[in-house]
């Protein structure tokens, strides 16, 4: 339990920090980032699976469509993920990013009642009322939803949806995901290269090796996490994952010095709210069941 706590806390500061990487390359566009991104990551997840001689899986998933159909949606939602994050991070939107990953448990919640036909408690009734009140709140504050946070909570709940039922590991799905999207991404930055516009090789060498090291950044958080899910109850990993998305809001308003109007800390304050309801409830009733004798 220790080492698992240990394991997820670092997956999700490690997260929490990633505003801080991709703003050293904001020389490049998002949707070159994003490219490097699934490029390095996959030639980094191949040495790994190099290393452990665990490539066994692959002859299997080529002879199932429905798991490559399965994991080409997962593939889509991720890389949906990736730029509108990217994006929101070059363009100033730290803070709608973290409201994003701050309403994702509660989209996953939502997605759980609407398409695997979960039952809601009544709490979970109560946490998913008052996050839509904060979204109505800064929807009419803005004049108009909050694309970047909604965006980036949809495709990463639908994406954790994907992987909850997927037949892979964590190691194995995200190398297949990557897989998939790298010819996409080979190609885009091909085509940029023969047109001269290429983000690679970079004059300088400092640019070249943080858009190489977009590899081990990306895949290392994700290894951590599922060490640590493989140890933690689902209570703790929830209650942990708040780590990430609270170092994003601090970083967007104590480093990036983005504008942030007071009017909408009720809205946040609504969301921040239901997750406290949202995690009490889960924590309170794993206390109550671990109580029981077996």
């Amino acid at each position: 339990m220790q080492a698992g706590a240990v394991y997820a806390a670092l997956a999700f500061v490690w997260w929490g920090l990633f505003p801080l990487y991709f703003r050293v390359v904001t020389s490049v566009a998002p949707f070159d980032v994003l490219a490097h991104r699934i490029v390095w990551c996959t030639l980094f997840l191949a040495l790994v699976l190099t290393w452990r001689r665990q490539w066994a899986w692959l002859a299997q998933v080529r002879r199932s469509p429905r798991v490559l159909g399965a994991f080409a949606a997962s593939a889509l939602l991720i890389a949906v993920n990736w730029l509108t994050y990217i994006w929101a991070v070059h363009s100033d939107h730290v803070v709608d990013a973290s409201l994003g990953y701050f309403i994702t448990p509660l989209v996953n919640v939502l997605l759980g009642t609407t398409l695997l036909h979960e039952r809601l408690r009544r709490a979970q009734w109560v946490a998913l009322a008052l996050a839509g009140l904060g979204v109505a709140w800064l929807t009419v504050q803005a004049g108009h939803p909050p694309w970047v946070a909604l965006v980036l909570a949809i495709s990463f709940g639908g994406y954790g949806l994907l992987r909850k039922v997927a037949v892979l590991g964590a190691l194995e799905g995200l190398t297949l995901e990557t897989l998939l999207l790298a010819p996409l991404a080979l190609a885009v930055l091909a085509f940029e290269w023969q047109r001269g516009t290429g983000s690679f090789p970079a004059p300088d060498w400092v640019t070249n090796l943080w858009l190489i090291g977009l590899g081990p950044v990306t895949a290392v958080p994700l290894l951590l996490f599922a060490a640590g899910a493989r140890r933690l109850s689902m209570t703790a990993l929830g209650l942990l994952q708040y780590i990430g998305p609270t170092i994003q809001f601090v970083l967007a308003l104590w480093v990036f010095h983005e504008p942030f109007a007071w009017s909408r800390l009720a809205g946040f304050g609504c969301i921040w709210m239901a997750l406290a309801v949202y995690s009490a409830e889960g924590w309170h009733r794993s206390r109550r069941f671990s109580a029981v004798p077996a």
